[in-house]
């Protein structure tokens, strides 16, 4: 399987997500949402549970993702986060329960889904082109271009990995992550090793991409501030178990200014974490 992607299924899906005592309001399957189109699937966790052993690391989780939607899952380090991303797209099997994607249940690979990692995983020995279009499919040069302008790294397509910094390798991550076009993208902690700076970049090259194509996204962090900036909606999973389901509906231009009302939410989710 190629590094830093894994695909996932197509077809539909339904049910409602899971909170710390409130019941989210059910998903609309639509091909727009406040004028944009989507192209991403909805995603469902029908009592997913999945151990190591005697090590129970989900304890039947019930979710329901949206198409399109933007969620951030944020827990702290062994809560079950990777595992819940990895059963998503196909990369192990739950040990009962199923993730239906689209309306399909998941059995293997999950052809429709993106995987990136907090490490880029380049191969030093291809140069960036190569990199982002390693699958070498029918006209794939020209795909990878396409990508590589999309993150702004068309310039850098002949280069080695080992000239770019950790944000241009990332950059070159996304890019192989998404000149498939899939419907979905899932990101396990891709930023964490960023400086801010480059890290508030990354945001707006991710967000600016999620809004032109319309994927669902689920990213996972540690960061607070990183999931009420990119999320539509923010779980905290914990133990296993999802805490809290929390909507974000203020507009990502006011997230960045503070204020009391992110004050609040960052409390509120630090509370359940």
């Amino acid at each position: 399987m190629s590094v830093a992607t894994s695909p996932i299924n197509s077809s539909r899906a339904a049910t409602g997500g899971v909170t710390s005592g409130e019941q989210s309001a059910p998903p609309r399957s639509a091909t727009k949402a406040n004028n944009r189109e989507i192209s991403g699937v909805a995603i469902e966790l029908r009592d997913l549970t999945k151990a190591f052993g005697r090590r129970v690391v989900l304890h039947g989780v019930n979710l329901m993702v949206e198409p399109g939607q933007f969620v951030v899952i944020v827990g702290r380090s062994g809560c079950g986060k990777t595992t819940l991303l990895r059963l998503v797209c196909g990369l192990d099997q739950a040990t009962s329960g199923a993730v239906w994607v689209d309306g399909g249940a998941v059995n293997g690979i999950e052809k429709s889904a993106r995987i990136m990692f907090q490490d880029p995983r380049l191969l030093p020995w291809q140069r960036v082109i190569s990199n982002v279009g390693i699958a070498r499919g029918l006209n794939w040069r020209a795909e990878a271009m396409q990508a590589l302008e999309g993150v702004g790294l068309a310039e850098r397509a002949q280069d080695w990995p080992y000239v770019l910094s950790g944000g241009q390798r990332q950059r070159v991550a996304l890019a192989r992550a998404l000149v498939s076009k899939p419907k979905i993208l899932l990101l396990d902690e891709p930023f964490g090793a960023l400086d801010a700076l480059t890290r508030a970049d990354m945001h707006r090259q991710l967000l600016d991409l999620w809004r032109e194509r319309g994927f669902t996204s689920i990213l996972i962090t540690h960061d607070v501030a990183e999931a009420l900036n990119l999320a539509d909606r923010v779980l905290v999973l914990r133990e296993g178990s999802i805490a809290l389901d929390l909507p974000i509906d203020e507009p990502r231009s006011r997230r960045t200014e503070g204020g009391e009302w992110i004050a609040r939410l960052k409390d509120r989710i630090l509370t359940e974490v």
